[in-house]
C-alpha cells in the first residue's frame, strides 16, 4: 500500500469516528427533547384544570365556566341545568314569557328564579306551590355574557343544591345532593340506624355535612354528622330540616319546636306548627290548637297567639307577584281576627286597625280586570270596608276615604297598568292619583299637622 493509500484510509477512519459522533449526539438531544416534552406534557397535565361531577370528568361543563380577574367563577344558568339534572325555561315560573333578563331552573322538587343584575334568587317547592318562596343571596348578581344568564358559584351552588369544591391540584369537584345520600347510605346501618330520610329538604342536609337519619322502623328521627356523629339524639316522632337556618324543626307528641346544629334548643316544643315567615327578620308563624301568632327565632312572643288566620290567600293575586303571604312587600303582616283584618309591622307593632272585611280586590265584573293586593312601586294595600275600597301606605294611613268601587289591575303587551273606579263609573289611573297626592303632600310639608290628620278625598282629585 502507497502513501496515498494509508491517508486516505486514516481520513476514512476519521470521517466515520465524527459520523458516529454526530449521530450519538443527535440521538441525545432527540432523547433531551423528547424527556423536556414529555415533561411539559406532564407539567401542563398536572397543572390543568379539570372538572369532574360526582366523580366524572367532564370537559364540556369545565368549558362553560368563566372566571373573573377577582377569581369570581361563573356559569351559565341554562347550559349547565341540563348536565345537573334540571330543565331550564326563560321568563319567571310564576310568569311565562320569553324575557331574556330572567330564567327559572325547574326539578320534579323545587323551582329557582334568577333575574339579571340581582343577586338575589327566590326559590318554591314544587310540592307547595302556594306556599311562601323561599330566597337567598348570592356574593355577586346574576350577570349576562354573549347573550346568556350567568350565575356566580355560590349562586349555582344553593339554586341547584350541589356541593362544589376546588382543590390546590386544579380540580373541581362538583356533588349533586342526590349522589352523596347514595354514598353515604351505605354507612347509615354501621352507625345504628335504618335509613336517610327520603323528604328533599332533609336531604339537603347532606350539603352542610349532616344527616336526618330514622331509627327503630321509622318511629324516631334523629340528626347525625356524615361521620355518624349524635347531633339530635333519635327520641322524635319527625325532624325537618330548615334550609334557611340551617336548625331542625322537632317533632314529639303533635308538638314542635327548634333545635340548632349546634344542639341548642332555640324555640321550646310548644306549638301544633311552626311555619317561616322570613328568614332576614327571623320570625315564625306559630299555631296552638286553632289560634295564630308570630315568634322570633328564639322564641319570643311577637305577635300574641290569638288570631283566626295569619297571611292572605296568595292564589287569588298570582299575577300581582306575591311572593310572601305572611309578610306583604310593604313590610305588613297580614291578620284576622272575627272575620276583620288589619295589620301588624314586623317589629310586632299594629299599623292597621282589624277592621277591613277583606285585604285585596277580587274582580268580578270586569273581564279585562285582575284582581289586585299591592301596587308594587309604591308598596301601597288595597283593602276593603263596608263593600268599598281604598289604598292604605305601608305604615297605615288611608291615602282615600273607603269610597272606591273597583281598585284593579290589567296587562296590556306585558306592562301592568292599575286603574280605580268610584262614582258614575269614573276611572283613574290608580299611580296617576298616587303621584298627585305625593305632589301635594311635597308642596304642604310646611303643614304637618294638616297632612297627618286629613284624608285625601278621591272626589277632589
Amino acid at each position: 500500500m502507497n502513501l496515498i493509500d494509508e491517508e486516505f484510509q486514516t481520513k476514512k477512519v476519521d470521517n466515520s469516528k465524527k459520523m458516529t459522533k454526530m449521530i450519538l449526539a443527535i440521538m441525545a438531544i432527540l432523547v433531551l427533547i423528547i424527556i423536556g416534552i414529555f415533561c411539559a406534557i406532564m407539567y401542563i397535565k398536572q397543572n390543568t384544570l379539570r372538572l369532574y361531577i360526582n366523580g366524572v370528568e367532564n370537559e364540556k361543563v369545565k368549558s362553560m365556566m368563566v372566571i373573573e380577574e377577582d377569581e369570581t367563577i361563573y356559569f351559565p344558568i341554562r347550559d349547565i341545568a341540563t348536565y345537573l339534572g334540571y330543565e331550564s325555561y326563560s321568563g319567571e315560573f310564576t310568569e311565562k314569557s320569553e324575557e331574556a333578563s330572567k330564567c327559572y331552573i325547574q326539578s320534579e322538587d323545587e323551582i329557582t328564579n334568577f333575574s339579571l343584575n340581582s343577586n338575589k334568587m327566590y326559590k318554591l317547592l314544587m310540592s307547595d306551590k302556594n306556599g311562601n318562596y323561599d330566597y337567598f343571596y348570592s356574593s355577586k348578581p346574576v350577570k349576562a355574557i354573549n347573550g346568556k344568564l350567568y350565575a356566580p358559584i355560590d349562586a349555582i351552588e344553593t339554586a341547584f343544591n350541589i356541593s362544589f369544591g376546588y382543590t390546590s391540584k386544579n380540580t373541581i369537584n362538583i356533588y349533586t345532593t342526590q349522589y352523596l345520600i347514595e354514598s353515604y347510605s351505605t354507612r347509615i346501618l354501621d352507625y345504628g340506624y335504618d335509613e336517610i330520610s327520603e323528604v328533599f329538604t332533609n336531604k339537603k342536609a347532606v350539603l352542610n355535612n349532616m344527616l336526618v337519619v330514622t331509627k327503630n322502623q321509622g318511629k324516631n328521627y334523629a340528626v347525625i354528622d356524615v361521620k355518624g356523629n349524635v347531633i339530635i339524639e333519635p327520641k322524635y316522632d319527625y325532624i325537618e330540616y330548615l334550609p334557611n337556618s340551617g336548625d331542625f324543626l322537632v317533632e314529639s307528641n303533635k308538638k314542635v319546636g327548634i333545635i340548632s346544629a349546634k344542639k341548642e334548643t332555640k324555640v321550646q316544643i310548644l306549638y301544633n306548627n311552626l311555619e317561616l315567615i322570613d328568614k332576614d327578620v327571623g320570625l315564625y308563624v306559630a299555631r296552638i290548637d286553632q289560634k295564630y301568632g308570630v315568634i322570633d327565632s328564639k322564641g319570643n312572643i311577637v305577635i300574641h297567639i290569638e288570631y283566626d288566620e295569619i297571611g292572605i290567600d296568595n292564589t287569588l293575586f298570582e299575577k300581582n307577584d306575591i311572593k310572601n303571604k305572611y309578610l306583604l312587600d310593604n313590610g305588613m303582616i297580614p291578620v284576622k281576627k272575627d272575620n276583620l283584618w288589619g295589620a301588624f309591622n314586623k317589629n310586632g307593632n299594629k299599623i292597621l286597625d282589624i277592621k277591613y272585611d277583606s285585604l285585596g280586590y277580587v274582580a268580578s265584573n270586569n273581564k279585562n280586570a285582575m284582581n289586585l293586593l299591592i301596587i308594587p312601586e309604591y308598596n301601597v294595600l288595597v283593602a276593603c270596608q263596608n263593600k268599598k275600597y281604598t289604598l292604605i301606605n305601608s305604615v297605615g294611613k288611608e291615602l282615600c276615604y273607603p269610597v272606591l268601587d273597583d281598585v284593579y289591575m290589567t296587562i296590556s303587551l306585558g306592562e301592568k297598568h292599575y286603574y280605580m273606579n268610584y262614582g258614575e263609573n269614573i276611572e283613574i289611573s290608580v299611580i296617576d292619583f298616587l303621584n298627585t297626592l305625593s305632589a301635594q303632600q311635597s308642596s304642604n310639608q310646611g303643614n304637618t299637622k294638616q297632612t297627618s290628620n286629613e284624608n285625601t278625598n278621591v272626589d277632589e282629585e
